[in-house]
């Protein structure tokens, strides 16, 4: 008897509700790119730190321009990481490169470009007026201190990470990228290089799936293909659980697998065997090995062909790889509301299909797509240079200038 279809969305929630979010960590900033904030930060200073100046030119007092040009004797000279302690009078300029601090006195900077040095620079010609502010960046311009600077969940992008160095938050508690174990399953698999042998094929979907697994934000660790061994294999499987956060694995998974992987899986871990009710990726396993620390690492079971494996981690695996470091919701790929320029078409199978598609923004400021080819599970070449996936509900498909839902996989 056929196993029931769960829909994508109860697949996803089995997942998601299952995954916890791995343990905070406190790191170096310079660690902590590609991680998600565990913690509100509150500034403790200012940024910047004192008035400077926003251009290099001359410091000035802005009544002394209130008739025009003028010339003024330069009384001192001040660098960026230097100061000056010559108070600034009435009819006297100082020479001040970006980010030098405005002397005392001064209310203004003019800019070189409104400049001319007379006398080898022991006086100026100044050509232009000035109001009081100009060309000043005051202490806590950027950010006054006592300011939530970002809030807990925040991605650290590495501007924000320097913005976290701005304000001296040199160790930040974060929700680490995960350590992912990848690894295919399959005595034809060959990724030695070596000739085939009849009935033996190229290894791709390891291949693939590393890649996904760091475009996720995660730390890929490629475990290799393990033969169909149930020794071999659930040895594989008990290393990957204690040394990563979660496991992903290709092939094994389908109704009429040899059972090498649903016999190991089984048997180590807690597991949910699906039929999904979508096209293509029917096939999907997921569940939770406990590992020697008694840590329950999740495991995503990935069909063997090689689009459905790129699909079922897209629709499943990825997000729940982006919820358990942390990530926010929206945990699935960016989503639009796309025209499709070519029809997109399928027959009624009670499944929901899931193209692959070229797209782009246009002209009229949409997002537009076309097939990108053969659409079958196992043709990865067709799918290769797609980058968004098109959702088709059950029913005939979208026509040529009809609305479709798109996740987009790249701009």
């Amino acid at each position: 008897m056929a196993a029931a279809l769960v829909s994508i969305e109860e697949a996803r929630e089995i997942v998601l509700s299952q995954c916890e979010v791995l343990a905070v960590q406190q790191v170096d900033i310079a660690e902590a790119s590609g991680c998600v904030l565990a913690v509100d930060v509150v500034a403790p200073e200012d940024v910047p730190p004192f008035a400077n100046s926003a251009v290099d030119g001359y410091a000035i007092i802005a009544a002394d321009l209130e008739t025009g040009q003028c010339e003024l004797p330069v009384v001192a000279e001040v660098a960026a990481g230097a100061v000056t302690d010559r108070v600034l009078g009435r009819g006297e300029a100082i020479r001040i490169m970006t980010g030098a601090p405005v002397p005392v006195g001064a209310d203004a900077v003019v800019m070189v470009e409104n400049t001319e040095r007379l006398d080898g620079g022991s006086s100026v010609r100044i050509t232009a007026t000035a109001a009081p502010g100009q060309a000043i960046r005051l202490a806590g311009d950027d950010i006054a201190a006592g300011t939530t600077v970002f809030t807990a969940g925040t991605f650290i992008r590495p501007a924000v990470a320097g913005v976290l160095a701005s304000v001296n938050s040199r160790s930040v508690a974060v929700v680490p990228r995960a350590r992912v174990a990848v690894l295919s399953t399959g005595d034809e698999l060959i990724d030695d290089g070596g000739p085939l042998a009849p009935g033996q094929i190229r290894e791709s979907n390891k291949t693939m799936l590393v890649g996904l697994v760091g475009d996720a934000g995660a730390i890929a660790v490629d475990l290799g293909v393990v033969r169909d061994d149930e020794a071999a294999l659930e040895a594989t499987l008990r290393r990957a659980a204690d040394m990563c956060d979660a496991i992903v694995t290709s092939g094994g998974v389908s109704m009429g697998d040899y059972d090498v992987v649903k016999a190991v899986l089984s048997r180590i871990a807690v597991m949910h065997w699906m039929q999904i009710a979508i096209k293509p990726a029917k096939p999907f396993a997921f569940g939770l090995i406990t590992n020697s620390a008694g840590r329950q690492i999740p495991v995503f079971g990935l069909p063997g062909n090689p689009v459905s494996s790129l699909v079922s981690f897209e629709l499943l695996a990825r997000p729940a790889l982006r919820h358990i470091m942390g990530h926010a919701a929206p945990l699935m790929r960016p989503s639009v509301l796309a025209v499709a320029d070519t029809a997109l078409r399928r027959s009624p199978d009670g499944k929901v299909h899931y193209q692959r598609v070229h797209g782009g923004f246009a002209g009229d400021g949409r997002y537009h797509v076309s097939s990108g080819g053969p659409q079958g599970s196992h043709q990865l070449a067709a799918t290769a240079l797609a980058n968004a996936l098109a959702e088709l509900p059950d029913g005939n498909g979208v026509v040529a200038g009809g609305d479709v839902t798109v996740y987009v996989l790249a701009f």
